[in-house]
Order: C-alpha cells, then structure tokens, then sequence
C-alpha cells in the first residue's frame, strides 16, 4: 500500500489549500493513500505578540517552522504551505516544487471601498507591506493591527471600519462576496509569493516527487522564484515593507516591486524584464535597482520599527 501523509496549518485556509493540492494527484493515483496533518504553528497559537517576535521566539518562521520540522522529522511527506508564509531560504534537506497555477494575487478590502472610507476610518491588518501601502494612498487612515485566521480577521468588521486580506484566501473559502474592493496590484503590489501554494518535501524523498509529478505549473514557478529572489537579495521578511509582482507574457517575465517607508511618505520601485529561464537573475538585479534608489535606508526603519 503507497501512503502520503501531507502536513500543513490548521486553519480552514490551510485545509481548503490541501484540498486544492490533492484533487489532481486523487485523479491521477485513484488508489493512492493519503493522509492529512494539521500541525498547529507558533503564529497560530500566539495571536497577540508581533509577528517578529514570534518567530524570533521560534527560530524560525511564525507560520512554517513547525510543518518544516514535521518534514524533517519524516513525520509527514510534503507539506502545503501559502508561499508567502516561507522564508526565502530552504532548509537544508528540503525543496520546494513548482506551485500549481496562483490564484488572484491581489489584496482585498473588505467591508468598504478605499474611496468609500471616511476620514480617519479604522482598517484592520497586520502586515507591515499592506499598512505602509495604505497610508502612501490614504495617510489619513488608521491602521490597526489584527492577527488571526480569514474569518477571525473578518469577524473584526464589527469594530472596524475595513479590514485587508488576501484575496487567494477568500476565493479558496468561497467568501468571495466579502469584497468590497480588489486593490489595484500597480499600486499595491502584494507580498512576494501571495497567491501561490507552497509545496515542499524532502530533497530524497523520490516517491512523493514521482507521485507530484506535473502538479506544477512552470510559469507560476518562474514568477515567484523571481518574487522570492528579489526579496532575499533584500534581506527582507514578513516584517518589512516589500511589495512584488511578476508576470509572463509573449515569453517574457517582467518583475514590478515597491519598498514604502513604514509611515507611507516614501515609496521606491523598480521594474524590469528578462527570461522566465533565469527569474533569479531578474529578481536580484530589480532589488539591485531598488537598493541603488536607496531602498535600504527604508528598509532599516521597518526592521527598526519591528524591534521597537
């Protein structure tokens, strides 16, 4: 009897993901085994502390460091995970798959329209990129920092006047019609990987590679290999402020991404074309291009502001 376990986060998100993953490998191997782990992480079971300092407490990341040791611990086969919740450097052991085909990468306000919203109107999120991003369009907004799963964070509306959330996330729970608004990805260009699964196994393991096989999709892989290239040539995580989008078209992968000081009053982008054979390459000489317009310097206030 052939057996896979898959191990990803507990959430409905996380179990929806799995779902996702698996129809085409059910249809493929209709005898095939397969289990599922939910394996709570340490982002999940803290929602009040920031997220740096919960993967700090971990040594790792707040929301794959568990399922990686799973992995590596030969507790589980593969592990589906939201790509942008991985840290841009594999473990050793480990590898990632090319993604199936990425959902809608865009942000999604929820409970208003940006241009609906009253002056200094209450916006719930967390994340350092999607607050910068807002204040940069709006600077009389106020942001407030919620933690939590898609439909905690929704649950908010109550209090808030509009909450940001991908919106990958809805259309994989079918709360699609919790949208009042899908953010324009030119000016809010997402987190590097938003949108896309995720799929990681151990570097030996050859059964689990033959049995996900043609899962991938090759332009996918290219576009978020250039993403998460860029942003690991600028040091950068789930704390700083880095927006990127990459698309193909007539065989060219065009990479757009954004740095946005934390308070919004500076913004610095950069774009640039290359092969989908090399999105590496692009990804390093865009932040290449973002460094040179002194991105850093935006940078090290976010990584600061973190810390304070």
């Amino acid at each position: 009897m052939v057996e896979l376990v898959v191990g990803s986060r507990a959430s409905q998100l996380a179990r929806a993901q799995v779902r996702e993953f698996l129809a085409p490998v059910r249809e493929r191997f209709p005898d095939l085994v397969i289990r599922h782990r939910a394996i709570l992480e340490d982002g999940d079971l803290d929602r009040k502390a920031a997220l740096r300092e919960v993967s700090e407490r971990g040594g790792g990341s707040a929301f794959s460091t568990n399922q990686v040791a799973a992995l590596l611990g030969r507790e589980v086969d593969v592990v589906v995970h939201s790509l942008k919740d991985l840290p841009t450097e594999n473990p050793d052991g480990l590898v990632l798959l090319p993604p199936p085909p990425r959902e809608d990468v865009r942000d999604a306000l929820c409970g208003s329209t940006l241009a609906a919203l009253p002056t200094g109107a209450r916006v719930g999120t967390s994340a350092a990129r999607r607050i910068a991003q807002l204040l940069h369009v709006r600077p009389d907004l106020r942001p407030e920092r919620i933690r939590g799963n898609v439909p905690t964070r929704l649950a908010r509306l109550k209090a808030l006047d509009a909450v940001v959330v991908a919106a990958a996330g809805l259309r994989r729970l079918g709360r699609t019609e919790e949208i009042a608004e899908l953010l324009p990805v030119a000016l809010f260009p997402p987190s590097p990987g938003q949108g896309a699964l995720g799929i990681q196994i151990r570097e030996d393991n050859a059964l689990a590679r033959e049995l996900l096989y043609g899962t991938g999709d090759l332009t996918t892989d290219a576009e978020v290999r250039a993403e998460r290239a860029m942003l690991a040539e600028l040091h950068g995580g789930c704390s700083v402020p880095v927006g990127a989008h990459a698309t193909t078209a007539c065989g060219v992968l065009t990479l757009h991404a954004q740095v946005t000081s934390t308070d919004g009053t500076r913004q610095i982008e950069a774009r640039l074309s290359g092969t989908p054979a090399e999105p590496e390459k692009l990804g390093v000489a865009v932040a290449g291009l973002l460094l040179d317009r002194d991105a850093e310097s935006l940078l090290a206030e976010a990584r600061g502001y973190a810390h304070a």
